[in-house]
């Protein structure tokens, strides 16, 4: 937005303002006047990036746009969003408190993140909206804070949010018809919408941005109406395919495809054309010569734009929308390094399309996510038991962790010298094919199943020492956990590789990955089923230190 804290140049709109409407505090004079009173505060100054392939997925596309959800709550009950009653919440307590936003938020920055946009639910209905965006507008490197709303407190707290430091203003809006917008939303509020754009506008965000679902024989038959906005008004009007997500009950022949839109804007105005548009937007972009505003396309499904998707998005309670990560992470004095893992091995996780998925009317089928990071030959091949075979490590015939009167200890490797240790483990959980198939399609309600075990696989390995009790507390060069489901879809094979430079073996962080990953998958899968067995767990292969290379026999 063009100069958002210097005085805003006022001009006469035709849409009316109601300054007496129930929810206006004061007079749009007033609220102007407030608005000359707010101070420039200095530009960030740029901050170096840590790691720019944190945010790197697979595919070459690095992210630094986050969209962050302050809220599962709001006041709509939008029909193509949420059932009348409202959806079910997530408990207060497991949503991210203010301070944990702004951690993250900072966190994200300096990976490389530019742009911030707060989402919900609906933002506004969160208290410290403000203070959250004064904050965001704090961090170093952080160029542009955004924020998507359905505009029906705009008129109460656009002036406080806009001396915040908000940038960029998306108000969603479906209909330009009073009774059609109470259908849709099953609210009253379309005369309060309208003002807050016209206050926006006001105010000078440049332009003001609109954001309208379409859907065939629903509102459709509004578009040129919309796009007759733009002739007098900086708006950019933004007429977005309808997606299927859960719990929308998606229908493909209430899409209005890109092509078809603007073939009947063009029906009204023929010299409707296309302008240029950035590499990363969402939006093709396209102007009527003469209007002061223009209109934009959101082709999700008809033409979609995930090449060259630099966007992640950040749930209320925490979780990452490339897979999932939970907030306990965040609240388990986890350390930024461990945070900086998860994020990465999330934004790895990225599918090329739609979370994977093929578009609509097409028969290919859906791109399944690769193995993670290590790919061995026995994850390659369908799962046969394995002999278990016992082998005692000690000096003669003593245990190494017992002293001469029978008291545990933990060995000492002081005289030991550094060399290079590897350990190879693995585990087999047999789910079956119905538990199988929801991990492939990744459709289990606790997230992606194969993603968060293997993070809880790499943290408990980074932690064994404090899970073992004589276990030495170990500086690990690397973790590498692979899960893979078999052939048949019904066991989970995992494998682990852990190195270290150091004066004593590595097995037991191997095979605590490969354990606590399996205990993950279990947790993960439960609800559907109890019938689960975790089974094989083994080292498969040691060596470095003194001892001779250990490898098991299959």
């Amino acid at each position: 937005m063009g100069n958002h804290l210097g005085k805003p140049t006022l001009k006469k709109l035709n849409w009316d303002f109601n300054p007496d409407l129930p929810d206006t505090d004061n007079s749009v004079k007033n609220k102007i006047e407030a608005f000359n009173l707010i101070a420039t505060t200095a530009q960030p100054t740029p901050v170096v990036i840590n790691d720019p392939q944190t945010l790197t997925d697979t595919f070459g596309r690095h992210h630094t746009y986050l969209r962050i959800s302050l809220s599962e709550r709001c006041n709509l009950r939008c029909q193509y969003c949420m059932p009348a009653e409202g959806v079910s919440l997530t408990p207060k307590l497991q949503l991210l408190a203010t301070d944990e936003v702004l951690r993250l938020a900072e966190l994200f920055v300096r990976e490389g993140v530019t742009k911030i946009r707060l989402t919900g639910g609906e933002p506004t209905v969160r208290k410290d909206l403000v203070d959250i965006i004064a904050s965001l507008k704090q961090i170093k490197g952080l160029e542009t804070v955004a924020m998507t709303t359905n505009g029906l407190v705009l008129t109460r707290q656009l002036v406080p949010l806009q001396r915040a430091g908000l940038d960029i203003l998306n108000v969603s809006l479906d209909t330009l018809r009073p009774a059609r917008y109470d259908q849709i939303t099953r609210r009253k509020g379309y005369e309060r919408v309208r003002a807050g754009i016209d206050l926006a506008l006001q105010l000078g965000y440049s332009p003001v941005k609109v954001n309208v679902v379409l859907m065939r024989n629903f509102n459709d038959d509004e578009i040129c109406d919309f796009v007759q906005l733009t002739e007098d008004r900086n708006l950019d009007i933004r007429f977005i395919e309808y997606m299927p997500f859960s719990g929308n009950k998606w229908d493909y022949e209430k899409m209005v495809p890109f092509k078809e839109m603007v073939d009947k804007i063009q029906g009204q105005w023929p010299d409707l054309y296309a302008m240029a548009n950035g590499p990363n937007d969402t939006s093709k972009a396209f102007k009527v010569p003469g209007f002061q505003g223009q209109v934009g396309f959101i082709t999700s499904m008809s033409e979609h734009f995930c090449g060259s998707c630099n966007r992640l998005r950040l749930t209320a309670d925490g979780n990452l929308k490339v897979c999932l990560f939970g907030w306990d992470a965040l609240r388990s004095n986890c350390s930024e390094d461990d945070l900086l893992a998860l994020i990465g091995a999330a934004v790895k996780r990225k599918k090329k399309q739609h979370a994977g998925a093929p578009c609509p009317k097409t028969s290919s089928p859906p791109r399944w996510p690769p193995s993670c990071q290590l790919d061995t030959t026995f994850l390659q091949q369908t799962h046969t038991p394995l002999s278990i075979q016992v082998r005692t490590f000690a000096h003669g015939d003593k245990l190494t962790h017992i002293d001469d009167s029978g008291s545990a200890k933990m060995v000492d490797v002081s005289d030991k010298g550094a060399t290079t240790r590897t350990a190879l483990a693995q585990a087999v959980v047999q789910v079956g094919e119905k538990t199988g198939r929801l991990i492939r399609q990744n459709e289990l309600k606790k997230g992606d199943v194969l993603t968060i075990s293997q993070l809880a696989g790499i943290l408990a390995a980074k932690r064994t020492s404090e899970l073992i009790p004589l276990c030495h507390n170990i500086s690990l060069s690397s973790v590498n956990l692979t899960l893979k489901l078999n052939d048949s879809g019904s066991v989970v094979l995992i494998s682990s590789e852990v190195r270290c430079e150091g004066k004593t073996g590595v097995e037991m962080e191997a095979l605590t990955a490969v354990t606590v990953a399996a205990l993950t998958v279990y947790d993960m899968c439960k609800a559907v089923s109890h019938d689960i067995v975790i089974t094989d767990i083994c080292l498969l292969r040691k060596d470095g230190g003194r001892s001779e290379t250990f490898e098991r026999k299959t």
